[in-house]
């Protein structure tokens, strides 16, 4: 099992970076899968704040679960996610991407296995300008051999 001093040293990692622009076609797809009418004025539906940062800041959902150490996709399940809205998301903006990891707790669930919880805050700006900001919690559970 990874060691707690390893997860906590996580804690301030830095993704690499990026951009990301929503497509009309992605915003049109994503919106219509949660059963609504897209948008007016090329607006992007919120829930792309679920899958966006993460692509937008150079990494993928495998390469999270690999930096934390996941004993398989099965052992990580969501805390939360908290999104904050300075302006609204718009088709077709390249959208500048940073975060990272910024914060981590271990936990032992009575006599059953551990679980190490981790904070990830991604902030998207249009230029300088704050836009938005992802703020997720992920648990990744730990089984004794």
């Amino acid at each position: 099992m990874i060691s707690e001093a390893e997860m906590q040293a996580l804690v301030g990692h830095c993704f690499p970076g990026g951009h990301y622009e929503v497509a009309h076609w992605e915003n049109h797809l994503l919106t219509e899968a949660t059963g609504c009418e897209p948008l007016p004025d090329g607006l992007v539906h919120p829930v792309h704040l679920f899958h966006v940062p993460i692509a937008g800041v150079g990494v993928s959902i495998a390469e999270l679960f690999a930096l934390a150490g996941a004993d398989s996709d099965a052992s990580v399940t969501i805390d939360y996610y908290d999104w904050e809205f300075a302006a609204p998301l718009r088709e077709d903006v390249s959208y500048r991407m940073t975060g990272g990891v910024t914060e981590h707790e271990r936990k032992r669930i009575g006599d059953g296995p551990f679980v190490d919880s981790l904070s990830f805050a991604i902030e998207l700006f249009d230029g300088e300008a704050f836009v938005a900001r992802s703020t997720f919690r992920w648990h990744f559970w730990r089984f004794d051999p």
